[in-house]
């Protein structure tokens, strides 16, 4: 069953100054004081939050109570992203004022993940496509298949610009959620559809693994499901890859993503693993596997990864837009864990890249949902930095 719900916001405030961004970082001791620092007729709360963080419905209160008007949207986290520092146990509020930008917010409830295609057209069917630019979208991050809702939502606007991200829950896989206005829920996805030729908008998703060994057939799969390659259970190949790692599925599986590619031409996907099933020996993923794609192993270089990031924030920058607003970086937990204390450096770098102007909010996701570049198509993508910078002219 699908449910849907759906809130409008047009602000438009003529002679007035461009898009306005406070970005916050809310801790257990000084969250409160920090709401008071607020300055800004806010129309749009950005929160990505710790699953940890024991204040979360405070602070949705709060901010419900103070800025009736606002939209609030978010999710759970395996990192949050605040300037040039990632932190757990904290949010990572940005408070956004458009002056000459409509928003609007849709959401669905999915109840099995096999509805993940058509959630992904119900929320598209609820977009006026009239003047839409752009659609940020969060999802929960266990409980959909990412890659089909992506492919359902681009069904419905085949022409709109999409990125966003998978809500997490650290390394845990356990129970992810979104945040609309000030509910807290799973098996929600919630979209921020941006109105408007004022809006400017960039993207770019890259990753900087490294494929080894030979390319394997998929031979049985179903959807996200990965069963055999060249006609040996999935799991069972797996684990022999990974040797002592093993032990540690599905976590230790964010460390060797694999490589997918349907043809030649294409670029390839990333496909990191949410689910190990013992019983029929098969391998979940966040975005599917088809049968007679081709899989390589992947393994991460630390520079390697960091030059990634570089890479997605150059892509955002190359027509010069050092004078956006607001970065949102959404980077794979996988990514995190390879990085572990040097983890900040990829944010620094983008940081460089963006110059000082921009305010940088972001989180560690499940999965990263952006085109790899400007004229690609939108894609589900595992183990890339994706950034989305927004600024009004």
């Amino acid at each position: 069953m699908l449910i849907l719900s759906d809130e409008l916001l047009n602000f438009t405030i003529p002679n007035a100054t461009l898009m306005n961004v406070q970005q916050l970082s809310l801790s257990r001791d000084n969250w409160s004081e920090s709401l008071e620092l607020i300055t800004i007729d806010v129309n749009l709360f950005l929160l990505f939050v710790s699953p940890e963080f024991k204040f979360t419905e405070e602070v949705l209160n709060a901010l419900s109570e103070n800025y009736p008007n606002a939209i609030i949207a978010g999710c759970s986290t395996a990192g949050e992203i605040s300037d040039v520092t990632v932190k757990d146990d904290s949010i990572s509020l940005t408070a956004i004022q458009f002056q000459k930008t409509k928003i609007k917010k849709e959401s669905v409830r999915i109840d099995e993940m096999h509805l993940s295609y058509e959630a992904g057209q119900k929320l598209g069917s609820q977009f006026d496509t009239k003047d839409l630019k752009h659609i940020l979208l969060l999802s929960d991050g266990l409980n959909v298949n990412g890659a089909d809702l992506v492919s359902g939502l681009r069904s419905k606007l085949p022409h709109i610009s999409i990125t966003g991200g998978l809500a997490a829950d650290g390394s845990d896989f356990n129970k992810t959620f979104v945040i609309e206005n000030d509910n807290i829920r799973d098996k929600t996805i919630v979209g921020i559809g941006f109105y408007g030729a004022d809006l400017k908008v960039s993207f770019s998703s890259k990753g900087g693994w490294d494929s080894f060994g030979i390319e394997r057939l998929v031979t049985k799969s179903h959807k996200n499901v990965l069963y055999e390659l060249d006609g040996v259970p999935a799991l069972e190949l797996y684990k022999s890859f990974l040797g002592d790692e093993a032990k540690n599925l599905p976590s230790s599986g964010l460390l060797f993503p694999l490589s997918m590619r349907n043809n030649e031409i294409e670029t390839p996907l990333v496909r990191t693993i949410l689910a190990v099933n013992e019983e029929n020996q098969s391998l979940t993923f966040a975005g599917n596997i088809p049968e007679k794609s081709y899989v390589r192993l992947m393994k991460a270089n630390i520079d390697r990864l960091i030059d990634g990031a570089e890479d997605s924030a150059a892509s955002v920058n190359k027509h010069g837009q050092e004078s956006c607003e607001l970065a949102i970086l959404i980077s794979c937990v996988g990514r995190r864990l390879v990085l572990k204390q040097l983890v900040e450096e990829e944010v620094e770098v983008v940081r460089v890249v963006l110059g000082d102007k921009p305010k940088i909010t972001g989180f560690y996701s499940y999965g990263e949902i952006a085109p790899f570049c400007e004229f690609s198509p939108c894609e589900l993508h595992n183990q890339t930095m994706a950034i989305t910078t927004l600024s009004e002219c």
